[in-house]
């Protein structure tokens, strides 16, 4: 592994969160809707922080083939402006 594979795959494994410290950046909405999400089988999986921006939720399916995002209201948005890398 080269030197910038390894510092990448720290700076990584170093800001991992742990599902009730992602779950804590949600509003109240957010919270319910994933509540029922979760009832399906979705998970939240990631919360993209874009600079000078509000964070951006990212759930999946419980078959890891589709996301979909928790808007601020609590909606789902299952048509992001944004692709996933596999």
């Amino acid at each position: 592994m080269g030197d910038r594979a390894m510092v990448d795959s720290e700076r990584r494994q170093s800001s991992e969160r742990t599902p009730g410290e992602l779950k804590g950046s949600l509003n109240a909405d957010q919270k319910m809707t994933l509540q029922q999400l979760e009832g399906f089988g979705w998970e939240l999986k990631f919360v993209r922080k874009p600079l000078f921006q509000t964070p951006i939720p990212v759930v999946f399916d419980g078959e890891r083939r589709r996301y979909a995002v928790l808007e601020e209201d609590g909606s789902l948005n299952e048509s992001p402006d944004f692709d996933i890398r596999r």
